[in-house]
């Protein structure tokens, strides 16, 4: 899809910085509606072209993270799945790498803060990291999510059964999204947008740049969800299967909480779209499905996808 072509536009102006329900939306929009939406980079401005390292101990913490938003959707309601297909990306030509002090999974190794500023090229597919060293791109947005049922504000940081900071570098074009209801029109809101990330996003932060990112918001009835899912139609890295998979989520402070939890969703996707009893879904998994961490560093909570091969349900 080009971008330009959708029937909304939302700018980066209209984003806000914590999860909260009774923050008004932006926009109404209908369900089946395509939105682009204008991000803001994860430092929400405070970082720029000329930013150097020393900079980093400056960022004010409460500003971070924004998310462009929120889209009320007609017609969803606590409940129902709103579902997201990314159609489009379209990355700005610059974006930055930090080690930020406190921050990141070796953070007791790295107490020193580290910047790198990158020049990308919207048009390429790859950034010079140095001599010899060019990194893949592959543009997604990091914070991804709906309003949470539960009143008052929470934090935009760590991820959540609602979304949010899932940093999971699979949600790329043509990628859809599932992520469950909690209030009436799903309030909608994306941001934090990546040029490409490793898995886990280990040092905390990946190549932060803002972009213009497409939509199409629906409201699905026929599934039901606790924590998001998503949906690929090509191969993900190192698969062998290239008809895609149907992607389950753990979101939990403790690593191996979030391994159950992205396990019995799988096992109770199975039961409710193929028949399975949960021992014959349970040991499915066993056989089919690949467990990969996503996201550790934002704390208190982490990431874990359960990958099931569209190809091993086919027909």
């Amino acid at each position: 899809m080009t971008l330009g072509a959708s029937d909304h536009t939302v700018h980066q102006a209209q984003h806000h910085n914590v999860w909260d329900h009774s923050i008004e939306p932006v926009l109404e929009v209908a369900p089946g509606a395509t939105v682009e939406l204008e991000t803001v980079d994860s430092s929400g401005g405070q970082l720029h072209r000329g930013s150097d390292a020393s900079d980093l101990g400056g960022l004010d913490f409460a500003r971070v993270n924004p998310v462009t938003g929120p889209v009320f959707v007609g017609g969803a309601r606590p409940g129902d799945v709103l579902e997201v297909e990314v159609l489009g990306l379209s990355p700005s030509n610059w974006g930055w790498t930090a080690l930020i002090p406190g921050f990141g999974l070796l953070a007791d190794e790295f107490p020193d803060p580290w910047l790198r500023i990158w020049d990308l090229d919207p048009e390429g597919d790859a950034a010079r990291f140095a001599d010899g060293i060019e990194v893949p791109l592959a543009p997604f947005p990091g914070t991804i999510g709906v309003a949470p049922a539960a009143p008052g504000e929470h934090p935009i940081v760590p991820p959540d059964d609602w979304g949010g900071n899932l940093d999971i570098k699979h949600l790329t074009v043509g990628t859809t999204l599932y992520l469950p209801v909690g209030v009436e029109g799903a309030l909608f809101s994306v941001g934090d947008t990546h040029a490409a990330q490793g898995d886990g996003e280990v040092c905390g932060t990946a190549i932060e740049s803002p972009m213009r990112i497409a939509v199409r918001l629906d409201v699905r009835r026929d599934l039901t969800l606790r924590q998001p899912a998503f949906e690929t139609f090509g191969s993900a890295p190192g698969d062998q299967a290239s008809g895609g998979s149907f992607v389950t989520t753990g979101v939990s402070g403790d690593l191996l909480d979030a391994a159950r939890r992205a396990t019995t969703a799988m096992i109770d996707h199975l039961g409710t779209t193929v028949g399975l009893a949960p021992a014959e879904a349970y040991a499915l998994c066993s056989v089919a499905v690949d467990l990969r961490v996503h996201e550790v560093v934002d704390q208190p909570n982490w990431v874990v996808g359960a990958w099931l091969p569209r190809s091993v349900v086919a027909g």
